[in-house]
C-alpha cells in the first residue's frame, strides 16, 4: 500500500521535474536575451526577462527549510525564522546552479544549501551576541542589568543569571 502524501512532504521526482521545466524556461529566456543584445549588452549583471520561480518550487524550499529547522541541532535557536528566511533566500539565489544533468536529486542539493545558510546565520548571531556582551561589559553591567522587582515579579533570576555569567567571565580574564 503506497504511503499517503502529507502536506509537508516534498516529492523528489516532482521537484526534479519542476526544476527541469524551470531550467528550460531560464535557458530559453537567456537565449532570447543574448539574441536581443548580441552586439551591445547592457552593463548590468542581471538580465531582464528571467522567468519567475514557480510557486511549487517556492513552497518546496519553504517546506525543506522549515523541516530542517526542526532538527535537534537547529531547533532551540531563537532566530529560527531568520534561519528559514536565509535558507529560502539562498535557494532562490543558487537555483540556477542546480544542473539536472549532473544530479537527479534536487532535494539533497537544496537541503545542503539551506543547511549551510543555517550555519552562516548561527555564526552571524554568535558574533552579534559577542559584540553585545562586550558592549555590556564595557559600559558596566550594573547600569544595564538593573531589575525593578515590582515591575518584573518572577524573571529577576534570569537577570541575575546573566549578571553572574558576566561577572564570571570578567573574573576568569
Amino acid at each position: 500500500m503506497p504511503r499517503k502524501k502529507t502536506e509537508h512532504y516534498v516529492n523528489n521526482k516532482e521537484l526534479l521535474e519542476a526544476m527541469i521545466v524551470y531550467r528550460t524556461k531560464v535557458l530559453k529566456a537567456k537565449e532570447k536575451y543574448v539574441k536581443k543584445y548580441k552586439e551591445d549588452p547592457p552593463k548590468t549583471k542581471a538580465w531582464e526577462g528571467k522567468p519567475p520561480i514557480p510557486n511549487y518550487l517556492g513552497s518546496c524550499f519553504l517546506k525543506i527549510a522549515t523541516h530542517l529547522s526542526y532538527k535537534p541541532n537547529f531547533v532551540n535557536y531563537m532566530f529560527r525564522e531568520d534561519m528559514i528566511s536565509d535558507g529560502i533566500e539562498n535557494c532562490v539565489q543558487y537555483i540556477n546552479n542546480f544542473n539536472p544533468e549532473k544530479s537527479r536529486n534536487p532535494f539533497a542539493y537544496f537541503t545542503q544549501v539551506i543547511h549551510y545558510a543555517f550555519l552562516r546565520r548561527i555564526q552571524k548571531e554568535k558574533k552579534q551576541l559577542d559584540i553585545k556582551t562586550k558592549i555590556i561589559e564595557k559600559s558596566g553591567y550594573d547600569e544595564v542589568m538593573t531589575v525593578d522587582d515590582s515591575a518584573i515579579s518572577g524573571s529577576s533570576s534570569d537577570y541575575n543569571t546573566i549578571k553572574d555569567n558576566i561577572q564570571y567571565k570578567n573574573s576568569n580574564r
